[in-house]
């Protein structure tokens, strides 16, 4: 079994900010997008958020990349190009969770930090013409996903299945260490023996269960196989997502 810590959503390059914490509950904003889109923010609700937390810059009619998408306890998300090629060496397949985190700050931009906002346990890959035909999935979602939506090359595909959104910032779902760098996560033990893809080299592992990660990717990968140990700890981010 493989867990994926997928990075998505707004940042200081995709967006020019955090996504926001709202009342206690975080709000990943998508990113912005020209095309492949047919979604503003507006359609979304957020739209008077992306103006705020922009200053303006990206407007309420924006497009939007709306990825990963959730709708009725499902979730639906695509990969592409270098990023999804790197899922497939990593042998990334059904059974596996996809752990979905972004940049996150509170309304007045402070504490900025990375934390998990989502998961999805995957149960179906979609590829090739499936992506345009009337899948079940693709079809119940409550908009055109992306990644239906004009021209992407051969690597093109959609991960789906069960998946939740995180309703409160609990504290377990914090990456980031406290007071510390944006960078500086804390990790549980057991991963600095799993391994994690894009993070081999050494120096990056730290004392007192701390990993230096890498300033951009998409996709990190850790195979935790039959192990006790990661698999209790992921069920415990999966239940604090869904409370």
């Amino acid at each position: 079994m493989r867990i994926i810590f997928s990075r998505k959503g707004f940042d200081t390059g995709s967006g020019g900010a955090p996504s926001p914490i709202i009342n206690g509950k975080p709000i990943s904003l998508p990113i912005p997008t020209k095309g492949r889109s047919t979604t503003t923010y507006r359609d979304l609700g957020l739209g008077d958020m992306v103006e705020r937390v922009t200053r303006g810059k990206i407007d309420a009619d924006h497009l939007c990349h709306e990825d990963p998408m959730f709708f009725d306890g499902y979730c639906l998300f695509g990969q592409c190009d270098a990023a999804q090629s790197h899922l497939k060496r990593q042998g990334v397949d059904i059974g596996d969770v996809f752990l979905f985190f972004g940049l996150f700050a509170d309304r007045y931009f402070r504490d900025r930090h990375h934390r998990l906002y989502g998961y999805m346990r995957v149960d179906q890959m979609i590829e090739g013409d499936e992506l345009h035909s009337e899948h079940r999935l693709i079809k119940k979602a409550l908009r055109p996903h992306p990644h239906t939506i004009g021209n992407w090359n051969t690597t093109n595909c959609i991960y789906a299945g069960p998946g939740k959104r995180a309703q409160t910032a609990d504290p377990l779902l914090r990456l980031t260490t406290e007071g510390g760098p944006l960078q500086l996560w804390d990790v549980p033990a057991w991963l600095a023996k799993t391994g994690l893809s894009y993070h081999n080299r050494k120096d990056r592992w730290l004392p007192g269960n701390q990993l230096q990660i890498v300033s951009r990717g998409q996709e990190f990968v850790t195979n935790i196989g039959e192990r006790r140990k990661p698999r209790r700890w992921l069920e415990d981010i999966m239940k604090a997502i869904e409370r």
